[in-house]
């Protein structure tokens, strides 16, 4: 049987492809697919590759079992909706489809708030325009909270293209929201694959409801925050990530642990939530894979997320755009399990991984300097050092820590075999 994980470079988002089944009953989940400038260089010849490999003809589509939208995020939605909308165009005009998918899992934005946003709407133009540099964000909690905001009609489009390509909702979960409860939600798939669905959680959504709700009423009466801070008016820092599907595919004893964007608290919880990790602080759940939340941003982890979930294989999806994956987050890898027993994943070389984080840390130095004029406590990062804030640094100082990485190559397959080998 296989469960292999494909892995495609996506820039500063996810792209993967969850492979199970066997050569005669082939089973297929793509999973995210990338910001923009993904689908064409990256995802389309991978499908193409499938196809090929699968001897489908022109009127032959590629079948997939489920494509997995893990948030309403840009850089997980873009390429998705292009994928969507070169099908549709095909459709529309009566070509040979290339793809299809039996089932969308995605939970958009209208179905986490069951209030119609209508002001929310509104401020959708602030997310686009912050994402296109029109306006300047402060900090990457606002840019967070604008990629969000961005979004929300991306997903509204992704929900259209769904239906006019017969991809059902939901399918699998009853066509309601994915989310965790006490009463957990297992799937079990065609092929040999079990799903457990680990987040959101319940609580927090209804917590989210409730703190969005407030935020139209204080729109109503003038009191809300300006565009700039709308989405922080009525979410915490996590916002992007309360909403992120976080899912646990098992299979043959092996495992994999999708997070999308989520904090590791929160998944850590939601693990504890549906039966899968005991309570305490001392309690862990081995898993063999492991994608790391939110392309390795420090903000959302802390050393207890690895040192619970210890994993054979660790999956950091970034290119280096907004300081991910961060230096922080090795440290913490390391720190929680040694410097051996695993493998560790890139999507990107580290030199070019850094050239990256560095453009971004001097971005944010000189926006902490202008806040500085305005105000004398603010804090100033210091002057980018290499030897100090560069993952080339740090691995040069933990050799046998930097043996344990692998970098996805350009234009190859990037395949880890959990069973038996596939081969494309």
């Amino acid at each position: 049987m296989w469960f292999s994980l494909d892995v495609i470079p996506a820039r500063k988002g996810d792209c993967l492809m969850l492979h199970f089944g066997t050569k005669s009953d082939p089973h297929l989940i793509l999973i995210d697919g990338g910001p923009s400038n993904v689908y064409r260089p990256h995802l389309k010849p991978r499908i193409d590759k499938l196809r090929t490999v699968r001897n489908l003809g022109a009127q032959s589509p590629l079948p997939v079992d489920a494509v997995l939208v893990s948030h309403v995020d840009d850089d997980h939605i873009k390429g998705i909706l292009e994928l969507t909308q070169e099908l549709r165009a095909l459709k529309l005009g009566m070509s040979p489809l290339f793809l299809r998918a039996g089932s969308l899992w995605h939970n958009s934005f209208d179905d986490l708030l069951t209030t119609t946003p209508q002001e929310l709407k509104a401020q959708a133009s602030f997310g686009a325009a912050a994402l296109t540099g029109q306006i300047e964000v402060a900090d990457h909690v606002q840019f967070d909270a604008a990629k969000v905001l961005a979004s929300i009609p991306q997903g509204r489009d992704l929900r259209l293209d769904a239906g006019y390509l017969n991809w059902t909702i939901n399918r699998e979960f009853k066509g309601k929201l994915i989310m965790a409860t006490d009463k957990p939600t297992v799937v079990p798939l065609t092929g040999g694959v079990k799903l457990t669905v680990v987040g959101p959680m319940k609580a927090e959504v209804a917590a989210l409801q409730k703190a969005h709700d407030k935020w139209l009423r204080d729109s109503k009466k003038k009191k809300a925050k300006p565009a700039s801070a709308a989405l922080a008016a009525f979410v915490d820092k996590s916002i992007p990530n309360l909403s992120s599907i976080v899912m646990l595919a098992e299979a043959q004893g092996q495992s994999m642990l999708f997070t999308g964007d989520a904090r590791g608290d929160k998944v850590l919880k939601g693990l504890q939530l549906v039966g899968r990790l005991g309570p305490g602080k001392k309690s862990t759940l081995p898993v063999t894979l492991l994608k790391v939340p939110h392309h390795g941003s420090a903000n959302n982890l802390a050393a207890e997320f690895f040192q619970r979930i210890p994993a054979k294989h660790y999956i950091f999806s970034g290119n280096g755009e907004h300081g991910n994956p961060e230096r922080e987050t090795l440290q913490m890898l390391l720190n929680a399990r040694g410097d051996t027993g695993y493998t560790i994943h890139l999507t990107y070389p580290v030199a070019e991984i850094d050239v990256a984080r560095q453009a971004d840390w001097e971005k944010e130095r000189a926006k902490e300097q202008t806040k500085k004029k305005k105000n004398s406590k603010q804090k100033v990062r210091p002057v980018w050092s290499p030897q100090k804030h560069s993952l080339a640094a740090f691995l040069a100082k933990h050799k046998t820590f930097e043996q344990t990485i692998q970098t996805v190559a350009q234009g190859q397959p990037h395949l880890i075999d959990l069973l038996d080998t596939l081969t494309i």
